[in-house]
């Protein structure tokens, strides 16, 4: 089930969201520049199959079946494509104007765990430019047409000319860069990890892909090609999540060994290390604004951060 609600109250909006048959492993809503209302929303589930929620009407839009096994991650990418990882080791691209499947990416060996795309950062922001935040960056005024030019002309830019590009990471240990809009071969298969990928981002600007591992390390990768660049060492056991600073600058971690620790992406070395936590920390985030950073553990705390 999916429940929605409204983040000044905390009260519940609407009906619940029911269908899945299975818990539901990943929800992501359609991007500001293409829909201004964001009224849909894509779910992933580990019955398989990928729900398109109409959530001002509170129903079911489209279901997607096609893979076999749980789906892991749901994308809904700036130029109308979904993207859905799978246990099945499969990555799907979906129309999501009609749910029609355009492709399935081949490569990973064994389950694909997580996807990033080239311009998750700007989806996530919209209309909201970190640079000009004020002290209250909720506070965006403007027609809901302005926000959607505002959020297309900042997608444009960070787009730039080439289509979105799309990376997975796998129990296998392997990463693949994609360009899933145009082919479903890969750019680069991406290797070095010694154990399963649990998380991958590209910096808010793309130049630089980021990925968490079981093996302790992240590793660092150029963001067009894929090339190695090097590993952020300093955890003492399995990296969980990362996340970015609004300038692409600073990277974050989270780790099983109960800190986090923050990497300067200029000189690859530990610029912080936040203890505090009293055991594993399994998610941590940075705000768009690039303030703060978030993050919460098995010792049932949730921590901000202040930069």
């Amino acid at each position: 089930q999916i429940f929605l609600g409204a983040p000044a109250t905390g009260n519940q909006i609407g009906r619940v969201l029911a269908g899945h048959s299975k818990w539901i492993t990943c929800l992501c809503w359609e991007p500001l520049h293409i829909n201004p209302e964001c009224r849909y929303l894509a779910s992933a589930s580990k019955d398989g199959s990928i729900r398109i929620w109409d959530t001002l009407m509170g129903r079911c839009d489209k279901i997607l079946t096609s893979h076999t096994q749980s789906v892991t991650c749901v994308k809904w990418g700036g130029d109308g494509l979904l993207y859905s990882s799978s246990q099945d080791r499969t990555i799907k691209v979906w129309r999501s104007q009609d749910g029609v499947l355009c492709r399935t990416l081949q490569g990973h060996a064994h389950w694909v765990n997580t996807m990033a795309l080239s311009t998750d950062y700007v989806l996530r922001t919209g209309a909201f430019e970190p640079a000009e935040a004020t002290i209250n960056p909720q506070d965006l005024s403007g027609s809901l047409a302005e926000l959607k030019d505002k959020a297309q002309q900042r997608y444009d830019q960070v787009r730039g000319q080439e289509p979105e590009r799309l990376v997975s990471g796998s129990d296998d240990f392997t990463l693949f860069l994609w360009r899933p809009a145009e082919d479903k071969k890969p750019l680069e298969r991406m290797t070095g990890h010694q154990a399963l990928i649990n998380q991958v981002l590209f910096s808010p600007d793309t130049r630089i892909i980021a990925s968490a591992s079981f093996d302790k390390s992240i590793k660092l990768w150029d963001g067009r090609t894929g090339k190695y660049l090097t590993s952020l060492r300093g955890h003492v056991s399995a990296v969980y999540q990362i996340a970015w600073s609004a300038d692409s600058r600073l990277l974050v971690s989270g780790s099983s060994d109960s800190t986090l620790k923050v990497w300067d992406a200029k000189t690859k070395k530990l610029a912080i290390d936040l203890p505090g936590h009293a055991d594993e920390v399994y998610a941590t985030d940075w705000s768009p604004d690039g303030q703060r950073v978030a993050s919460g553990g098995k010792d049932k705390c949730l921590r901000i951060w202040r930069r």
